[in-house]
């Protein structure tokens, strides 16, 4: 049977692909040291597994509102009012089976065919391909390294037409942990403002910042630049409950009902016992949401001057999230690869390390590695990865 074209040009994930293999090799006994995983290696607090626990002892376990619990939302207007002082109703919050299903769909409700959205390179591996499953086309404009992966507005002012109909900012990002300041937020929204462009705002990983520095929303900076934006959050990472699967979008009222009609023809509704452990997420804080972090921040200051010393390998340190990002192309090109896909693909069998190819992110020369695991197993990894490197040296 033949297959829908919009499924056939669909680039399968590669953090998902590269985790798969990791275990593959796990199950047939090797000591693999994965690190692709994009989640947190913490289990979900207490706290939150009994409010859903209880939730179905309750019998709150039939059908919700399509765009989810009332008391939900009034949850997340209440963190947007107490983190950004932001203010949303009801009406300008929906929420979805995970930030990736609110992205896809927004992009469901807001494009067209021929319809274009500019991404930032490195981007997140959905970004492109949720943009083509809704007929449009991924225009990039490339984050450059030495300004910490991120773009200026000279960038977005060139790369918009007339068929431009958004641009997503992921801050803080993956796969770099880049984070934009206040300025340069203001500087390539006021871009985005003057063309009309919608801006997506990606923040799902607003919680996990280090090194002093702070989380700003673009939509917290004016009026108008919270009219123009559709931010994109969820509690997968700040509370680690990436398997609830829940997430969230705010903003323009239109976008958010339109997006709500389509919800009820798609999911029905968000899983009901997992909102309610949402709710108790928003409504408690234990500390374990600062704890997680602090435990990143530790992990991060601790790897990241041994992951630099290795020969060939140079990296931007990151300001967020749970990812280095380091350009590898060096280190490839002295073990004598011309590609650092296979140099990734050999480390992995060799030395039984599994990194994400920059590859599937839009950064050939680079690799993902994710610090969502123990100190010791990303010890390990490094003291793997350095002996690769020498072991292979031309």
């Amino acid at each position: 049977m033949k297959l829908a074209k919009r499924v056939s040009t669909l680039t399968p994930s590669s953090t998902l692909a590269i985790t798969a293999k990791a275990k593959e090799l796990k199950s047939q006994g090797h000591d693999v040291i994965g690190l692709g995983a994009g989640e947190p290696d913490f289990n979900t607090p207490d706290y939150i597994i009994k409010a859903a626990v209880q939730s179905m002892e309750e019998g709150h376990t039939k059908y919700t509102p399509s765009g989810g619990l009332p008391k939900l939302k009034e949850m997340i207007a209440h963190k947007f009012k107490q983190d950004q002082n932001l203010t949303y109703s009801s009406e300008e919050i929906i929420v979805g089976t995970g930030a990736k299903h609110a992205l896809y769909t927004l992009f469901q409700t807001l494009l067209d065919e021929g319809d274009e959205v500019i991404i930032p390179t490195p981007y997140w591996v959905s970004y492109p391909e949720q943009v083509k499953l809704a007929g449009g086309k991924p225009v990039y404009i490339e984050g450059k390294e030495e300004n910490d992966f991120k773009v200026t507005p000279e960038q977005l002012q060139d790369a918009i037409t007339s068929k431009t109909k958004a641009f997503i900012l992921n801050s803080p990002s993956n796969p770099t942990g880049s984070m934009y300041d206040p300025e340069e937020l203001k500087a390539v929204g006021e871009a985005a403002l003057d063309n009309d462009i919608l801006i997506v705002s990606d923040e799902i990983y607003e919680k996990l910042v280090y090194g002093g520095a702070e989380h700003t929303s673009v939509a917290q900076l004016s009026e108008k630049l919270k009219e123009q934006t559709i931010i994109i959050n969820g509690v997968s990472k700040s509370h680690s409950m990436t398997g609830w699967r829940i997430g969230y979008a705010a903003g323009r009222k239109e976008i958010i009902k339109a997006m709500t009609n389509l919800a009820s023809h798609s999911t029905s509704n968000p899983t009901a016992n997992a909102q309610y452990g949402a709710i108790a997420a928003y409504e408690k804080d234990d500390g374990s949401v600062e704890n997680m972090r602090k435990a990143f921040e530790d992990r991060l200051n601790t790897i990241y001057d041994k992951l630099v010393e290795l020969p060939g390998v140079t990296c931007v340190k990151p300001k967020g999230a749970f990812y280095l990002f380091p350009n590898v192309k060096e280190a490839a090109k002295m073990n004598g690869y011309d590609d650092v896909d296979e140099w990734v693909k050999d480390l992995l069998e060799e030395e039984k390390v599994a990194l994400v190819p920059g590859s599937g992110f839009g950064s050939p020369d680079n690799v993902r590695l994710s610090y969502a695991t123990s100190l010791d197993l990303l010890e390990g990894a490094i003291e793997r990865i350095g002996r690769f490197i020498e072991k292979k040296k031309q």
